[in-house]
């Protein structure tokens, strides 16, 4: 990951604001949501779904899939800050101190963060000890370790001081964090940093025991061996073998390819914990690619939860049958999805192309293949209105009222250098041949995938579709170097409740790691950056074509340097400026999220705003059932 020191200096008064709302936050977890009944404590929540799709096999220190971080968070980590792991009505997206005592002591110049941690927050089994401050010094220390690849490591390199991402290993001591005792630790850093508690709020601050370190040099590779210090553990974690690196083996509840059973943490002390009311005795979520056979054991009552779209014959009968009413809710994600095109690669290196895909996509079309209208309103430009209001303004496109315009989009495509005839259509021969269009394949994205290729093969007759599992779709975007043309496998949801929180990794060139890109589009991309990934001749074409590649950096510093009532305003002509001139996306949805509940099983349902998936922790059921291994 590439460091960088000029991360924003927010408006001091944010600090204060947040360190404020964090004070007066409830303290009491909330346990009913919209439609909820009374909670009831006991049970197994069981889940069904198609895949993880982790982006780093669910290692927090690198992992970036919010469904992971909701697990993590809720369920398995604990840190000095985190979330009440309810709806946005509820607070749900403002952080609360969590092994915190209390959030920090905050220095007049806004440099120095100093927490005191509660005394008995408990490591899971096998370990019986005390989370320690050394703990969270040493989450930071995975962060540093450049073999690790933070993948959102940007967010505390070049804010802390002494961070920078390229620690030779994860024993590195950061002069910027300061352990003085078992329980009080210190930030000190480089400027002034207004959202340093959402940053502390994220998996990777969250604490990892000092007794493993060393013992995983790659990344991805603590995923399998998560100890926890949350209300929950991974089945058979009791039973792993810290005494050595060598000793330590897979924990036997979690398989990626079958499922994960979490059980209670028998260490885990309620009175420390203010926001997870852990109902259940436990979570299992199998994996069932037969999204049919999942809905159906959820209406027979096997299973309490599936996340994701119905099939439409379910669908249909949720939305009409009056024995189902309030089985669907659908929440707000907070999150865009979108066709990304990759500046680099032929022909989107020609704006023109990109200007026409965002003419001719069938939005209307693939959220109708999604689930309909309930998921969510068509998207004109990158951020949800949910985190900026403006968004709804920012429309450039809108020749394209929701279900393409081809005529717009042939009109736009003439005036690029890869329609040779100028008829409208990619056509030169070279590039507009087998250009491939990378889709998810699990359902329903094959319906969705091809929408979005019908409604572009009238001005790019040569897309070649190619459809995988969601994991293999992000870390196959994730390596620059393949150039990946076009695709609809992602979607972004914020890092936290800020425009800068959503634009900040997805846009700016510090989201761009050669083999662990997030910035897929590579908006900003430099010259060195270009060299170090191995794509400087793709690189110096486009600029002798184009000019210089659109950035978004220098506009990012300063938005997040403006004052409060004025950041909105700026990230608002950031994102005019990303849909009129860089134009990296073509954004199609800002999307609800789908949660299935049976209503029979399920006594009380409960979102988390922050992660964007169900609250487990704070959701109920009344099967009575022991959690059984899925892995």
């Amino acid at each position: 990951m590439i460091g960088r020191k000029r991360l924003a200096a927010a408006a001091l008064g944010v600090t204060f604001a947040l360190v404020a709302v964090a004070c007066s936050s409830s303290n009491t977890a909330s346990s009913s949501g919209s439609g909820s009944g009374q909670p009831t404590r006991g049970g197994t929540i069981r889940e069904e779904s198609a895949e993880f799709g982790w982006t780093d096999a669910f290692d927090p220190t690198g992992e970036y899939l919010g469904t992971a971080w909701g697990m993590m968070d809720q369920l398995l980590i604990r840190g000095l800050m985190t979330y009440k792991h309810v709806d946005a009505a509820q607070g749900g997206d403002t952080p609360v101190p969590d092994i915190a005592s209390a959030p920090p002591t905050v220095s007049a110049d806004q440099l120095t963060y100093d927490f005191t941690l509660k005394d008995n927050v408990m490591w899971a089994p096998p370990l019986t000890r005390a989370v320690t401050a050394d703990d969270i010094l040493y989450a930071f220390q995975r962060i540093n370790d450049k073999k690790l690849v933070a993948q959102y490591g940007n967010y505390y390199c070049g804010v802390i001081k002494g961070m920078d991402c390229s620690a030779k290993d994860d024993n590195q001591p950061i002069s910027g964090i300061t352990v003085t005792d078992a329980t009080h630790i210190s930030f000190t850093l480089d400027q002034p940093t207004g959202d340093l508690l959402y940053r502390l709020s994220m998996p990777a601050t969250k604490a990892v025991p000092t007794e493993v370190r060393g013992c995983f040099p790659n990344p991805g590779d603590y995923g399998v061996d998560l100890i926890s210090s949350g209300p929950y553990m991974i089945l058979g974690q009791d039973k792993v073998n810290l005494s050595s690196c060598s000793t330590i083996k897979p924990i036997s509840g979690y398989n990626v390819d079958k499922g994960m059973t979490m059980v209670r943490n028998p260490n885990w002390v309620a009175a420390t914990d203010d926001t997870r009311a852990a109902y259940a005795d436990g979570i299992q979520i199998k994996i069932n690619s037969n999204t049919d056979d999942s809905f159906n054991a959820l209406e027979s009552g096997n299973l309490d939860v599936v996340q994701g779209t119905p099939p439409v014959a379910v669908l249909q009968d949720f939305e009409t049958n009056p024995d189902f009413a309030g089985w669907l809710h659908a929440d707000q994600g907070d999150r865009t999805w979108y066709v990304t095109m990759n500046l680099l690669a032929p022909p989107f290196d020609d704006i023109h192309v990109r200007n026409a895909v965002n003419l001719a996509l069938d939005k209307a079309g693939i959220r109708k293949a999604y689930g309909g209208d309930k998921r969510g309103q068509l998207a004109t430009s990158v951020e949800p209105p949910t985190v900026l209001p403006q968004s709804t303004q920012i429309n450039p496109f809108n020749a394209n009222t929701g279900s393409g315009n081809a005529t717009a989009a042939m009109d736009e495509m003439k005036q690029s250098r890869y329609d040779t005839n100028h008829n409208g259509v990619c056509d030169d021969g070279g590039a507009c041949d087998n250009i491939l269009f990378l889709g998810r394949s699990t359902d329903p994205w094959p319906n969705m995938n091809q929408v979005a290729v019908a409604s572009l093969k009238p001005i790019l007759p040569g897309l070649v579709l190619k459809e995988t599992d969601t994991s293999t779709g992000y870390t196959t975007l994730q390596q620059v170097k393949k150039l990946i043309p076009i695709s609809m496998v992602p979607g972004w949801g914020k890092d936290y409740a800020s425009p800068y929180g959503f634009d900040f990794f997805i846009f700016d060139s510090a989201g761009i790691a050669c083999t662990a890109a997030v910035n897929y589009s590579l908006v900003g991309m430099t010259a060195k950056q270009a060299s170090d990934c191995g794509v400087k001749s793709e690189y110096d074409a486009y600029v002798a074509a184009n000019g210089p590649i659109p950035s978004v950096d220098a506009k990012m510093s300063e938005c997040v340097a403006k004052p409060a009532d004025q950041v909105d305003t700026c990230f608002a002509e950031l994102d005019t400026y990303l849909m009129t001139t860089a134009v990296p996306w073509a954004p199609w949805l800002w999307a609800t999220q789908f949660t299935s509940t049976n209503l029979k099983t399920v006594t009380s349902y409960q979102f988390d705003q922050n992660a964007g998936i169900i609250s487990y922790v704070n959701t109920s059921v009344n099967n009575g059932l022991t959690p059984q291994n899925v892995a």
